[in-house]
């Protein structure tokens, strides 16, 4: 084996140790960055029954009859509440 006077594989300790904190760094970065991705949908407003059948008539799934009577129906379940 050679000697390399204190060096681990011809490159200095310090070195090993930069490299290592960069990579450790990067992935660090990630996880929080992927993170807060994550965080943002938790922040976000939960959607009522009455938004989602809103959405779906402006989509154009339901009549406005068929609106006006499932509004009602929230309505009168708000209400028994």
């Amino acid at each position: 084996m050679h000697n390399y006077d204190g060096n681990i594989f011809g490159m200095h300790f310090y070195w090993w140790l930069f490299f290592i904190l960069i990579i450790v760094g990067a992935i660090l970065y990630n996880n929080s960055s992927l993170n807060k991705n994550k965080n943002t949908n938790w922040n976000t407003k939960k959607e009522t029954p009455l938004d989602i059948l809103k959405k779906r008539f402006a989509k154009g799934e339901i009549t406005i009859e068929e609106f006006e009577e499932k509004k009602e129906i929230l309505a009168k379940n708000n209400n028994q509440k």
